[in-house]
């Protein structure tokens, strides 16, 4: 067989497996560079005989290390088939990496990047330069890049310059966060794909890992946690799951919601409120002071004794839903005033703080006079999350800090029933 015509497939058997694999890593890692050389460790017999081919020197059978040079392998393989190291390598396993220049493509798209979310009109905001930094630093963008999914970035920065004002930036006359844009729509607008923010999508995921920042909490796990949180910005992932919980609210209009509304308020029955339904047939509640809670067991108490002689109740359960904002930002339009309360912990803080901005709203038994009485029949679980500020009475948070205990609004049941029936109805905070 002459020089140049013998078959690669020689080159398949294993006494040149670890010679051509540590060519290849030294290869990609050089830039293809045939300037040095490799080794190889403990060599058997028949690895021996292959290298003293391709260097045409002896080497001892005692030999512990052999080492050869990228250019001898070269020129060797040149003469025997025809074909150089670089070439015989991707015809055995398949094109070779330059890792410099992956080093210097990637570096040049991590900067590119960089640019990108430092351009952002959030950039000087503490909670989009703390989302920036860690996706820098934690390996995100890379791995982004690695995937080919590098546009990720530019469009959850997108996303967060459209959404809709945040719950931090309230309007005159109105509950925050009254503007409502589906995620569908978000979505395409910021992306071009309507499927891009769909629960579980990587690109919600940053997204919701950016918001969570800004509302100083940890990014939601599940569904609901994550429904709340894009709420809580003015997007909406689903309008029927979005609800609010209420009792004995009546309505000004005439229509099929308002009518249900004004059967469960005639015997007192709990009642739930869809998104889509407020935003198909708006509803104006007609109370002029509407009582707003945290928990449903409140609710679920007050519809037991009270029932129909209760007055309007609308339950949170938990961060405001959409529907929860839209219902109360109707009330506060039409003159009414909001009653808030929420438990005695960092998250009722915030909840109540964020309702108590609409005109005429006050708190209800939810001042530091209210926690130390609560708290006097005994502690609560410890705090946990940020400490959030009490505006209302600043006295509250401080006391909450002082205590480090939590106490849910449950424990001034009787109270609250109280308040909620009957002439002595509290009218103010």
């Amino acid at each position: 067989m002459s020089a140049g015509s013998r078959s690669l497939d020689e080159l398949r058997g294993p006494e040149w497996r670890r010679l051509l694999a540590a060519a290849r890593r030294r290869l990609e890692r050089d830039g293809w560079s045939l300037d040095g050389t490799i080794g190889l460790t403990a060599p058997d017999e028949a690895e021996r005989r292959a290298v003293i081919g391709v260097t045409g020197r002896y080497r001892p059978e005692t030999a512990k290390r052999l080492t050869v040079g990228l250019a001898d392998l070269d020129a060797a393989l040149h003469t025997a088939y025809g074909r150089g190291l670089v070439a015989v390598l991707a015809l055995l396993d398949g094109p070779l990496r330059d890792r410099p220049a992956e080093r210097r493509t990637e570096s040049g798209q991590r900067d590119e990047l960089r640019a990108a979310l430092a351009r952002s009109r959030h950039a000087a905001e503490p909670w989009y330069a703390a989302w920036a930094e860690s996706v820098d630093t934690d390996g995100t963008l890379t791995r982004l890049l690695r995937r080919g999914d590098g546009q990720l970035l530019g469009w959850a920065v997108a996303v967060l310059e459209r959404l809709p004002s945040s719950e931090l930036l309230p309007s005159e006359g109105r509950l925050p966060s009254r503007e409502l844009l589906p995620l569908p729509v978000l979505a395409e607008r910021a992306t071009g794909d309507t499927k891009a923010l769909i629960p579980g999508s990587p690109l919600a995921a940053l997204v919701l890992r950016a918001l969570a920042l800004r509302a100083e909490t940890e990014p939601p796990r599940d569904r609901v946690g994550q429904r709340l949180l894009w709420e809580r910005f003015g997007a909406v992932a689903d309008d029927l799951a979005s609800q609010v919980l209420v009792l004995n609210v009546r309505a000004r209009e005439d229509h099929v919601v308002a009518g249900w509304l004004d059967d469960a308020a005639g015997f007192g029955i709990p009642f739930r409120l869809t998104l889509q339904q407020l935003t198909f047939d708006p509803l104006t509640p007609t109370a002029r002071d509407l009582y707003v809670c945290e928990n449903p067991a409140v609710l679920r108490a007050a519809a037991a004794e009270l029932e129909e002689d209760c007055a309007a109740l609308v339950c949170t359960e938990g961060v405001p839903s959409a529907a929860c904002r839209r219902l109360l930002d109707a009330a506060v339009r039409a003159g009414a005033r909001l009653h808030v309360r929420a438990d005695f912990d960092w998250a009722g803080l915030r909840i109540a703080g964020s309702l108590l901005d609409a005109p005429r709203s006050t708190h209800w038994r939810m001042s530091a006079a209210d926690y130390r009485s609560a708290l006097a029949e005994g502690a609560g679980a410890p705090l946990v999350g940020a400490p959030a500020a009490s505006p209302w009475d600043p006295f509250l948070a401080e006391e909450l800090a002082a205590q480090d205990s939590a106490v849910m609004e449950e424990r001034l049941l009787p109270l609250l029933l109280a308040d909620l029936t009957g002439p002595g109805r509290r009218a103010s905070g």
